[in-house]
């Protein structure tokens, strides 16, 4: 989730306890959802949009973003968009009450943390405890559903002798899980979770996992890989940044490209299928859920790189679910009648464009 586009390249040489007031009890989404990102601490060029105001055809609201005060804090702080640049913005009550209203509707309302700019990085378990804290502390006062994990850039990377995504020891990785795991505890069923990684950080990893066994490539190659993996059983949605992608191997070998229907279905059928991760022994990564899944795509053409139109989206989902509406790439299993729903980046680019996605893509989901 990005104000600009990022291209990455490799360089290749207990119990639960009660639920807080804040989450409700566990919730149904529909068969299929339509997902979000609102920016809610910043303009972006696109204009606020009042959290009321927003289009109840949004399923799940992400809202963009929380950051932490150092990347090494771990102290995430959500604060609304200042009236100097937002002049439209809400009290925080009214926010409050919207989120609540929402919420009422079964909607999904989580607080994003990350994006472009905030960086991440848990590496002591001090930074850990903030992150849960400020967190917790985010989501109760907002009375929020959970939270999105949108991690990008440096924020995420493996050790050079971190090479068995089941058994993580690099710290930024193990901290990160261990604190979903925290919020997962103390909030119970109720609580959401959801993660955003780029292409970069999943899809690459069948093919280049880690710094490599010569030390050459980048260490960030899939290393979301080991936090999805360990956090299967928790994880509501996993939606990839489909967009501001370099070029990725499908589960044929073939080198993907953004620019149409196929790369949808060529990066969602990775996890849908499972794959065999690289420089790890063999060992695959089970297939996610459908229902875990999601895909992500720019609702504009001026929201990020990658953008199709919606009529091509469609195209993709089709592939996907029925197997048919394919263009040259096939899901090696399925199809996945199952499959979650759509992703954008992001609802105010959208409103800005008049509405056209979400006017083409909620009937079409309905109609599946």
């Amino acid at each position: 989730m990005k104000t600009a586009a990022v291209l990455f390249v490799v360089a290749i040489a207990g119990c639960a306890s009660a639920a807080p007031a804040a989450v409700n009890a566990a919730r149904a989404l529909p068969a299929k959802a339509l997902i979000g990102y609102l920016h809610a601490s910043f303009a972006n060029g696109a204009g606020y949009i009042p959290l009321a105001n927003v289009s109840d055809d949004w399923d799940v609201i992400n809202l963009s973003f929380g950051e932490p005060t150092s990347p090494t804090d771990g102290n995430i702080q959500f604060t609304l968009c200042p009236a100097t640049e937002c002049p439209n913005v809400e009290s925080e009550a009214a926010f409050i009450a919207a989120v609540d209203a929402k919420k009422a509707k079964g909607k999904l309302v989580q607080l994003s943390i990350g994006g472009q700019n905030g960086q991440v990085q848990l590496t002591t378990t001090t930074a850990r405890d903030k992150f849960v804290s400020s967190v917790s502390a985010i989501i109760d006062k907002f009375h929020l559903t959970g939270v999105d994990i949108d991690f990008e850039g440096h924020s995420l990377s493996l050790d050079a002798t971190d090479v068995d995504f089941e058994n993580p020891t690099t710290a930024v990785i193990v901290n990160l899980i261990s604190a979903l795991k925290s919020l997962k505890s103390k909030y119970g069923a109720g609580f959401t979770l959801t993660m955003a990684p780029e292409t970069f950080f999943v899809q690459l990893g069948v093919t280049y996992y880690g710094p490599g066994p010569w030390g050459g490539q980048d260490p960030r190659a899939g290393a979301f890989i080991p936090v999805i993996h360990a956090l299967r059983d928790s994880l509501t949605l996993l939606h990839v940044q489909d967009y501001n992608s370099g070029s990725i191997p499908d589960l044929n070998g073939n080198w993907a490209s953004m620019g149409g229907s196929d790369f949808h279905v060529q990066m969602t059928d990775i996890v849908l299928n499972g794959f065999t991760v690289a420089n790890n022994n063999g060992k695959k990564f089970p297939p996610l859920n459908p229902a875990q899944v999601a895909f992500g795509v720019p609702s504009a053409q001026f929201a990020g790189n990658g953008y199709v139109d919606p009529t091509a989206v469609q195209a993709a989902v089709n592939c996907l679910t029925k197997k048919t509406s394919c263009a040259s790439y096939s899901p090696k299993a399925g199809p996945y009648p199952g499959l979650r729903g759509v992703m954008t980046w992001s609802i105010n680019w959208d409103e800005y464009n008049g509405g056209a996605f979400r006017k083409a893509m909620r009937p079409f989901l309905n109609s599946l």
